[in-house]
């Protein structure tokens, strides 16, 4: 494609993007201004007001809405959290992806980002971070990835035709900037200084668009194409084309294909744009736009996006707030200064002092008639304008769901449980706010894990941090020793050293997000915890000593913790050993199950010799009864077989048992 046709493209896009997006531009920026400028009066009022001496206050409630928001979500920091997910990838793996990512979070400064766009989505609708490629250090090839903030929402125009929540489905974006005509000329040397067309930017006004300096246009444009893979006669699935290359290779080797089928697949490019030129070209290594929209409140009408803040609906209420402030103040300040009443030519004498009487103290005034001038009375205060006032600011917290108890204030709620409840209420009814910023972070994961096997695909030690915040040096995709817990080689049954490789280029991964407390958060609580689980337990205390110093953040607790860790038995210190007291106890428990199992055992012998005495005794009644029947039978005429005189030995067994 020329550069014309590219030109001629992008221009397209661009105006499609800023019609999109125009309504939602403009209502963002008189909500930011109405919010964090103050800028809540009327232009045509405000001058109205000025030219009668009247005043125009504004008791801007706003921010303490935003910043209860926002800083709920400073607190509770969603989280990446990588998973395997096919048999080329593995746990271990899966946990230096965690350590490089809170890695790339760390030094690229990603809370700020996170909490400038969470900001910018509350306050106006939407706002934006983006994901960037650096090089490690000055002199080195290695590239790291990092996370950096966009400062003005208003700079980026996203897919107009783009309905995923996170936009992932962005084919297209634009980030526009201005450049001094300096700094236009020592970047693109002998490129001609002609601004991006401008008509949606230029819209939004001072102090976001000025004359001095060139626009130029970052345009990202991701494009589908499709792909054959084939599924080889090992296991293996390729690329057609890489499998025709090693074509000799595989006959050799005996490894045939067994399917192929058509995939799809996206490839992103971004291109530097002047209004005259293309300035810059490059290819990016992912399949995703890494510019990542934090949407505030979604409403879809009849397939067009509108991108609602918090306070957008709350304005009209603030408005009758300052109105009703503003008019209680004018009318007490202007109640010790109502007019005196008196006949007609009482005030000639001393005019001039009676005309300033209202604004000036004077030692005495004459006056010329038969009765003094009276001053009108102090009607009281406005009670009127004040019960307004307060209906207006019980309409901001009902509009936005944030009421006294979310904002720290006290209300009519006395019991803890109806505090927590109310809070609880508030946290739901903005709870969308974090949400989508947790659905967009959840995006970045998705495309850090799609960059990293191409940015960190070479053999290297990057450093990878752990939910402590504890750096470690990790190799990657080379041969790593295998070690057992105790730090000692393991060999094979040749007496060869073990290896393995973490690499980051094989495998599939998944990104889920977790929000929650910090884990300086959690670490306070699990100390206390434990120290409640000590007092309730003091014969552990010996044994967990050091790992609550551990989770104390007094200065010395690290130190403390090595101290304690060092004093416990070599079996204790964490090797996953079993203290001796443990030992003792499960010793004595075993001792105590086998006492009573042979217990058991004489009882069950007991129980049988008895029986087999009364058996015994049983039987030795029926040989006497049958040795006496035997006797008397010797002695009398024997009686018929079949005579029912003739006891049976049957029962007489039983008669006798």
């Amino acid at each position: 494609m020329s550069n014309s046709d590219l030109l001629a493209e992008a221009r397209e896009a661009f105006e499609q993007a800023a019609e999109a997006e125009a309504d939602n531009r403009k209502e963002a920026l008189d909500d930011l201004r109405f919010a964090r400028l103050s800028d809540q009066w009327p232009a045509s009022i405000v001058q109205q007001r000025q030219r009668e001496g009247r005043p125009c206050l504004t008791i801007n409630r706003m921010p303490a809405f935003i910043r209860q928001v926002v800083n709920d979500a400073r607190q509770n920091k969603p989280q990446i959290k990588v998973h395997p997910v096919d048999g080329g990838a593995d746990p271990e793996t899966a946990e230096i992806l965690n350590g490089l990512i809170r890695n790339i979070e760390a030094t690229s400064n990603a809370d700020v980002a996170y909490d400038t766009a969470t900001e910018c989505a509350v306050s106006s609708g939407v706002g934006y971070f983006r994901i960037g490629l650096d090089h490690t250090h000055e002199d080195t090839f290695d590239l790291d990835i990092g996370i950096d903030r966009v400062l003005n929402p208003f700079s980026i125009y996203g897919d107009p035709c783009a309905t995923a929540a996170d936009s992932s489905d962005w084919m297209s974006a634009f980030v526009v900037d201005r450049m001094t005509k300096n700094a236009f000329a020592a970047q693109y040397k002998g490129a001609e200084p002609v601004d991006w067309e401008q008509e949606g930017y230029a819209a939004v006004g001072a102090p976001w668009f000025d004359d001095d300096g060139v626009m130029v246009a970052e345009w990202w444009r991701r494009e589908e194409y499709v792909k054959t893979l084939v599924l080889l006669s090992d296991g293996t699935v390729s690329d057609a084309a890489r499998m025709q290359a090693m074509a000799d290779v595989l006959t050799a080797q005996g490894i045939t294909v067994q399917a192929e089928r058509q995939a799809r697949c996206f490839r992103v490019r971004q291109y530097i744009l002047s209004g005259a030129e293309v300035l810059e070209e490059r290819a990016w290594p992912g399949r995703y736009i890494p510019i990542i929209p934090v949407y505030g409140d979604e409403v879809d009408i009849e397939g067009k996006r509108h991108f609602r803040s918090l306070i957008r609906d709350a304005k009209d209420a603030q408005r009758m707030f300052n109105y009703w402030r503003t008019t209680s103040s004018e009318l007490i300040a202007l109640a010790p200064k109502t007019p005196f009443i008196g006949p007609k030519g009482a005030f000639v004498t001393d005019a001039a002092k009676w005309a300033s009487a209202n604004t000036q103290s004077h030692a005495y005034i004459e006056y010329d008639g038969p009765a003094p001038p009276q001053r009108q009375p102090f009607v009281g205060v406005p009670a009127g304008a004040l019960q307004e006032a307060l209906n207006a600011a019980d309409d901001m917290k009902a509009v936005m769901g944030l009421y006294d108890a979310s904002l720290g204030a006290r209300s009519n709620e006395t019991s803890g449980r109806a505090i927590l409840a109310r809070q609880r209420e508030g946290d739901v009814s903005t709870f969308h706010f974090l949400d989508n910023m947790t659905r967009a972070i959840r995006h970045a994961g998705r495309v850090i894990i799609d960059l990293i096997p191409h940015v960190y695909d070479k053999p290297r030690i990057v450093r990878v941090l752990g939910e402590d915040g504890r750096p470690d040096a990790r190799p990657i995709n080379q041969p790593v020793p295998l070690t057992d817990r105790h730090g000692q080689p393991v060999v094979d049954a040749a007496g060869a050293a073990m290896t393995r490789v973490f690499d980051l280029t094989a495998g599939k991964y998944d990104v889920t997000v977790s929000s929650g407390p910090s884990f300086t958060t959690r670490r306070e609580e699990a100390a206390a915890q434990m120290t409640e689980m000590v007092r309730a337990f003091p014969q552990v205390a010996p044994l967990i000593g050091d790992i609550i110093a551990k989770n104390l953040d007094w200065p010395g607790a690290d130190e403390i913790a090595k101290r304690l860790q060092a004093a416990l038995p070599p079996n204790a210190q964490g090797d996953g050993g079993i203290p001796p007291q443990v030992q003792q106890l499960i010793q004595q428990g075993q001792q105590k199950l086998q006492e009573l199992a042979a217990e058991n055992a004489q009882l069950k012998a007991d129980r049988t010799l008895e029986a087999q005495k009364l058996e015994l005794d049983r039987y030795k009644a029926v040989t006497e009864r049958m040795k006496v029947v035997g006797e008397t039978a010797a002695s009398s005429p024997a009686p018929a077989f079949n005579s029912p005189d003739r006891p049976s030995l049957a029962s007489s067994s039983r008669s006798n048992r």
